[in-house]
Order: structure tokens, then sequence, then C-alpha cells
């Protein structure tokens, strides 16, 4: 009788277990025919997550009974040079298991806070996990090239350390993987009556680097010029929320649908279905999830022509610095239908289905 093949073990190793890694994750397991194991810690303070998560989680190994994994899947918030040189000597360790990192951010081009003189501990965190990782996958191209432009630029500080080939290896092993979404929930066909007024919705982390000043000064000239107009304000919050949501909230109070987390992910999904017009004005952005919800929802994008905005829309529902007000205000002058636009936009390339395979070939197979 044919001894039955054993199934391939992977380790996932994740310091921020929340928000788009815990949804990019929890797809894997769900899509990739594999044996999971979670090493896990909650969504916070990720600076002290990619400093001193990686001897937490090596810790965490030892204590684990079967460490026989064929491939252990880290994020960029562990440090991977330190996690893979502190359990390589663990007794039952397999020294042959190949280490995959991915990128869903690489800290070259992440904005800095107002006071913030450098960033290069965490650069360098970045840089040396692609060197001792075994594969590499970007979640975009714009967040590889910059990546890369990034590392080329600070190696050339080291004037007396030639690293210069460290960049056609990382390279070499890279690869560019679009994170799977699942549209479970969504309509396959949205009623294409337009709402009046208009609906616009914002959509991401309440945080600086998503940039909601610009978008509440955008609704602020809107007003002021006499559209008709509603809006509903998404996403995540933390301890720390940018003032400006409060006084928007004062300031709008006539024109809100909706404003806040929505308590599940049902309500998400029904309140983006309500909406005609999604609107990013991320100062950082490697891919954009939310965006690509909103629009399979049947929403019309309205997004920087920058980051990775490009590399994934055509240029007319891009907008350049300085646009944002007379590109909306356009959306809203005229009556249109659009789910017809949101339509023009192929969304079911990002789902599992579709991106499945490319994951398989990434961490089952040895290089």
């Amino acid at each position: 009788m044919q001894q039955q093949e054993e199934m391939h073990k992977i380790l996932v190793v994740e310091p921020y277990f929340g928000g788009s890694h815990k949804q990019f994750l929890l797809g894997l397991q769900e899509n990739i025919e594999a044996e999971f194991t979670f090493l896990t810690l909650p969504p916070r303070k990720w600076k002290m997550r990619m400093q001193l998560a990686a001897p937490w989680f090596a810790d965490c190994l030892a204590k684990l009974e079967d460490k026989r994994f064929d491939t252990v899947l880290c994020s960029t918030f562990v440090d991977v040079a330190v996690f893979k040189g502190l359990v390589a000597g663990l007794p039952g360790w397999n020294q042959s298991c190949r280490f995959c990192t991915y990128f869903h951010e690489n800290q070259f081009v992440y904005p800095m806070r107002h006071g913030e003189n450098s960033r290069n501990q965490f650069t360098t965190i970045n840089y040396t996990t692609a060197l001792a990782s075994d594969g590499l996958a970007f979640n975009s191209l714009y967040n590889f090239e910059t990546f890369l432009s990034g590392c080329r630029k600070y190696i050339r500080k080291t004037a007396d350390c030639n690293l210069k080939h460290t960049l056609d290896a990382i390279a070499q092993k890279s690869s560019v993987i679009y994170p799977g979404i699942d549209f479970t929930g969504f309509a396959e066909n949205r009623d294409s009556t337009c709402n009046s007024p208009p609906i616009i919705c914002w959509n991401h982390r309440w945080e600086h680097d998503k940039n909601p000043e610009s978008f509440f000064i955008a609704l602020d000239e809107l007003d002021k010029q006499g559209y008709a107009f509603e809006f509903v304000v998404l996403g995540q919050s933390f301890q720390n929320i940018p003032s400006v949501f409060q006084s928007a909230r004062k300031r709008f109070a006539r024109r809100i649908v909706h404003f806040g987390y929505a308590d599940s992910r049902e309500e998400y999904i029904s309140l983006l279905q309500r909406c005609d017009i999604v609107v990013s004005t991320a100062l950082h952005e490697f891919f954009g999830i939310a965006v690509i919800e909103a629009i399979r929802a049947g929403c019309m994008p309205l997004l920087p022509n920058s980051l990775s905005y490009p590399e994934l829309y055509p240029d007319t529902f891009l907008y350049k610095e300085g646009e944002l007000v007379q590109k909306l205000a356009s959306l809203l002058k005229v009556s249109r239908n659009y789910q017809a636009g949101a339509r023009q936009i192929d969304t079911n390339r990002f789902s599992w289905e579709n991106l499945k395979t490319a994951y398989q070939q990434w961490l089952l197979t040895s290089d």
C-alpha cells in the first residue's frame, strides 16, 4: 500500500496579527493546501515588535513539541536574520526549512511623523531580513521598486564596504504577488440607481499616513461651493486618533451617513454598497485593499496619481497633487452611474481564486 504523502507544514510568525496582515494570513490558511501553525502577537507597538519579536518568537518556538516545519512565513515586522539565527540550534529543528517573507510594506518610504529624524534602525531590519530570507514576495511592484531603491541609497553610505552585489541577490529571490482578497458577501449585481445626493466614502486607517486632513479639507471646499453630497467614514482607529476626525464630525454632522468603525464585516460591506465614490488621500500606500473592496461594492474610485495606484488603476481614476477638489467636484456636478465606472476595473484578479496558485508555488516549492 502506497504511503500517503505528508502535508507541507508552514510556521507563520506574525508580530502584528491584525488588519490586513491578519486578513491575508487567514486567507492563505483557507486557500493553500498546507498544515499551518501560527505564532502571533496583537497588532500594537510596531516599532517594538520589529526590535524584539524575533527573540520572543524564538522562545515560543523552543516550547513547541514538533519543530519540523518545511516553510517559515514571516512579515517584515519580524527581524528574520535574528530569528533565523536564534532557532538554528534548537533540538528537532528542520535545518533545511525555507524562510519566506511577505512585504506588506517597507520602511524606506513610510512617511515619518513630526519630530522623527531617522528610521535607519527599521530600514536596516528590512534590508537584513531580505538578505536572510530564502524567498521574498512584495504586495506590489511599487513596494518592490521603492524597497530596492531605498536599499541602494542606504548601502552607498558605507564607503569602504561594497554591498552592491546584495541587491542582485535580493532581486533574484523576489516576486510580486498581490494579496488575495475574500469577496464573500459582496453583491454580484448592485442596484445601479444613483444616490441623491451622491455618497462619498473614505475607508482607511485613522492615522497620519492616510492623510485624513486632505480629505476633510476637500469636503470643506465642496461644501463652501454649494455641492450636494453626503459621506461615509470607515476604517480602524487606534489610541491616538488624529484630531481632525473629531472636528470633522462636528463640522459636517448634517452630511454624515456613517462615521466610525463598522461592527461587523457584513455591516462594513453594506455601508460600502450604499456609497457612490471612494476617495483616497494616502501619503503612503503599498497596495490598498480598502479601495479594492469599495470598488467591488460598486464605488467609482478617485485616487492619487502616485504610490501603488498607477500600477493598479487606469489614469481616468487618478488625480494629481492639487486636483482633488476639482476632480471630485466634476463627479458631483452631473448625475451619473458611478457603478458603471467601478465595473471598468477588474477586481476578480485580486481574488484568492486567481492568486492562490502563485502563493502555492511560492510557499510550497523549494528553490
